[in-house]
Parts: structure tokens; sequence; C-alpha cells
């Protein structure tokens, strides 16, 4: 009983210890940390010329619902992924991905990782973008295939948001609105 009654002492004391560091944060002026992300997209109008690729859908999530504003652009290319492999490998997304919509100048800022959206796999991948227009920002390729058909994402960002922002991405390319869309535009 004493050992229970010692135990919630110091967990009393611990819990007290951090609401107290967190006014004290408060109260200096010191950033508290980022308040967990509710992302609520909006689909806006395609904001690129007509290509070979035909328009896509665009996607914006406010600063308030996403901790800073995250476009997300998103279209299929049917018939231009490795049919064998799929998007295994960062080189297979940096020829697939959608980044020269932004620019013909982007850069890897480090290697890709492995997604999945819906019944398909592929990969997600931060690069530094210098915009046409404006100063570099960072932004995700996300692609993911059904055999020889890609769905290509492209998400704009600041880069101290990408991990928030690919978590949006990824609920919002996961829901069953653009799972739909996917499935009507492969043709499944």
């Amino acid at each position: 009983m004493k050992m229970r009654a010692a135990s919630l002492a110091v967990l009393s004391v611990a819990a007290l210890t951090l609401l107290l560091a967190g006014d004290a944060a408060k109260l200096s002026g010191q950033a508290a940390p980022p308040s967990p992300i509710h992302p609520a997209w909006a689909e806006v109008k395609w904001p690129f010329p007509l290509d070979q690729w035909g328009l896509g859908r665009a996607f914006t999530c406010r600063a308030a619902d996403c901790g800073d504003e995250v476009d997300l652009y998103l279209r299929a290319k049917i018939g231009f992924c490795n049919c064998a492999t799929g998007v295994s490998d960062d080189a297979e997304l940096d020829r697939v991905g959608d980044l020269e919509l932004l620019s013909a100048t982007f850069n890897g800022l480090n290697d890709g990782r492995p997604i999945a959206v819906g019944w398909m796999s592929g990969r997600s991948r931060p690069y530094r973008v210098d915009l046409r227009y404006g100063t570099p920002r960072s932004a995700l390729a996300i692609a993911f295939n059904d055999k020889c058909d890609v769905v290509v994402a492209t998400v704009v960002t600041e880069h101290s948001r990408l991990a928030e922002a690919e978590r949006a991405a990824l609920v919002l390319l996961n829901g069953d609105s653009v799972l739909r869309w996917v499935e009507k535009e492969l043709g499944l």
C-alpha cells in the first residue's frame, strides 16, 4: 500500500512539473510545440496549362487546418509506369512525378520511402524546388501505381511541415472520393 501511495505521489509531482513547465514556456514567450493538424481539403481549379497528361485535380488545405498552407496536385498517367516493378525506387519516382509542373529545377532532399494508397503501392520523396516565380519551396512527389498506370501527386508546402503535409496528403489520397476517381481514371 505504501508503494502504491509513493508511486502516485511521484506521478503527481511529475504531472505538476510538466504542467508548470508548459505554463512557464507560455509565459516566457517560447514557441509551443506544433498543434496536431486536422486536414480539411478543398478542391480548387487546376492551375497548370494542358499537356500530354491532361488536366488533373487540385486541392488546398488552409494553414488553420494543416499548420501551414498545403497545395496538392493530382493526376493519372496511363501506361507511363514500369509495368514490372512499379514505383519502387527514387529513379522511377523522379521519372513519373510531376515536379516539372512547378519548375525544371528540383533536387531530392533525401531518399524516398514506400507508401500505400488503397490497393496500390508506391513512393514518396521530399524535394527542394526552385519555383519559376518566387522563392524556392519544398515539395513532395508521391506516386503509386496499378500495373502500368501511375497516379502522381505533388504536394507543396513549407519545409518544416513536410512530414505533416505528407500525412495529410495520404489521408486525402486514401479517402473514398479520390480512390473512386482513381478507379475511374484507370478504367477499373
